[in-house]
């Protein structure tokens, strides 16, 4: 195996960890609307739309920024009206009110016809027709969020050709085989931090997102009902934002105003803002904005608090990101397996470091992380991801206290094995091929609903 160059690594963290506004995938379906339609150079008269089911599945329950709506049809009468695909993961970066209101009567006019393809070549496909009158055009993502592949065009009123946009990495960093942990470890603690500044700036993005959550009741408002607050504040709280006041006891007599609850309401707080439609810009990882939430507030609040140089937390964000890079090249961009896991193991590791640990706690924090939640489930984004996401980071908080007393899961314990790599490659194999099954029977499940 060649050795990974560490411009390559940075390159890679670069384009992994990226801004994005609201939900990725049904955010990737007006991306890919939006490129159809300026393909097609005029407003569409007809659009269908061809889904893998894990794409299907994480668009049909998750809000969409700015409108007050779920799901796919708004999300792409917005791609046909204002998106633009130059903002890529920011597609709707110009949906204002008024945008809104015509892409919801646009939505009316002009209903998109929805196709779950069970053949899809790719658990990330997204395929778009658009037509107005003789003309029609085609684009179409597949393996990443932002991947274009080459498309088809007929009768262009415009007569012109068009980019075929990005194409995956050839980089041996995207190959899973040529990562390891002990080769993410060796580059968070050499690279030259003034490299890393961008990975500050999106925990303090994402930061920024939690707060949004505090002011406002975002889907089931668990980072404000979590964040400790005093009566008095509680009693003057705006009209529908409801506290546990009274008789119900508050957060702060059932876990105390500390750093841990605060790391958990903040997390959870900015997957609350992000699920139910807010108008919040987040910096995301592997293609998920809970994944950059997940994997970024808890590193960077625990830092902060603990008044960690900015060199270290530097040093703390890469692990973290990075080993969420890591994981995700083995199990893929979407599966059965909860995203949000894999980015708290992630937080895991950087907290180990940010609390003294070297690479060989960081491996027992991992092995903790895998021993206890590799099996949760992903139902599709919605609302209730922030109760998973507190799991997550709970459970990473745990696991990294423990790794600093030596105490961690060994492999005698399940799929636990004394090699860290091999071990995460057991948690990506049960994610990747182990919960096929699972995968198709939580869409039919999601599907039927009585």
């Amino acid at each position: 195996m060649a050795t990974i160059s560490n411009p390559e690594l940075l390159q890679l963290l670069r384009s992994e960890v990226i801004p994005a506004i609201g939900c990725t995938e049904p955010i990737a379906v007006a991306l890919c609307t939006a490129r159809a339609k300026e393909l097609l150079g005029a407003e569409p008269d007809k659009i269908t739309v061809y889904l893998s089911k894990n794409v299907y599945k994480n668009a049909l329950a998750v809000g969409i920024p700015n409108t007050g709506m779920t799901g796919l049809p708004i999300a792409i009468a917005l791609g046909a009206t204002v998106g633009k695909s130059e903002y890529m993961l920011e597609v709707l970066r110009d949906a204002t009110p008024e945008a809104v209101a015509y892409a919801k009567q646009y939505m009316l006019r002009v209903p998109a016809t929805i196709k779950v393809d069970y053949d899809a070549p790719s658990l990330l496909y997204i395929h778009v027709e658009v037509a107005n009158g003789n003309c029609t055009a085609q684009a179409t993502i597949i393996d990443e969020h932002t991947n274009f592949v080459p498309f088809h065009i007929s009768n262009s009123p415009k007569g012109v050709q068009y980019p075929i946009g990005s194409t995956p990495s050839n980089s041996e960093a995207s190959d899973p085989s040529a990562l390891s942990l002990r080769r993410v470890y060796d580059f968070a603690i050499a690279v030259d931090t003034s490299e890393l500044s961008f990975l500050l700036e999106g925990a303090q993005m994402n930061t920024a997102a939690a707060e949004t959550s505090f002011a406002e009741q975002y889907g089931h408002g668990l980072g404000r009902l979590l964040r400790p607050i005093s009566n008095s504040e509680a009693s003057n709280s705006p009209q529908g934002v409801q506290y546990p006041i009274g008789s119900t006891p508050s957060a702060q007599s059932l876990f105390g105003d500390t750093l841990f609850t605060k790391i958990i309401s903040y997390t959870c707080g900015a997957c609350d803002a992000r699920m139910s439609g807010a108008m919040v810009q987040v910096m995301s990882n592997s293609g998920s904005g809970n994944q950059g939430i997940s994997c970024s507030i808890p590193v960077y609040l625990y830092a902060k608090e603990n008044q960690c140089s900015e060199e270290k937390t530097l040093r703390a964000l890469a692990l973290s990101n990075l080993t969420v890079i890591y994981i995700k090249q083995s199990l893929g961009r979407l599966s059965a397996l909860c995203g949000c896991v894999v980015a708290a193991t992630g937080s895991a590791a950087g907290i180990t470091y940010l609390m003294g640990g070297n690479y060989e706690e960081i491996t027992y924090a991992i092995k903790n992380m895998i021993a206890n939640i590799s099996g949760m489930i992903c139902d599709g984004a919605k609302p209730g991801c922030a109760l998973k996401v507190t799991s997550g980071v709970a459970t990473a908080i745990f696991s990294a206290y423990l790794a600093m007393q030596h105490s961690y899961a060994d492999s005698t314990e399940g799929i636990v094995e004394d090699d860290i790599d091999r071990t995460i490659r057991n948690l990506t194999r049960i994610g990747h091929d182990g919960m096929k099954v699972t995968d198709d029977l939580i869409l039919d499940i999601m599907t039927h609903k009585q």
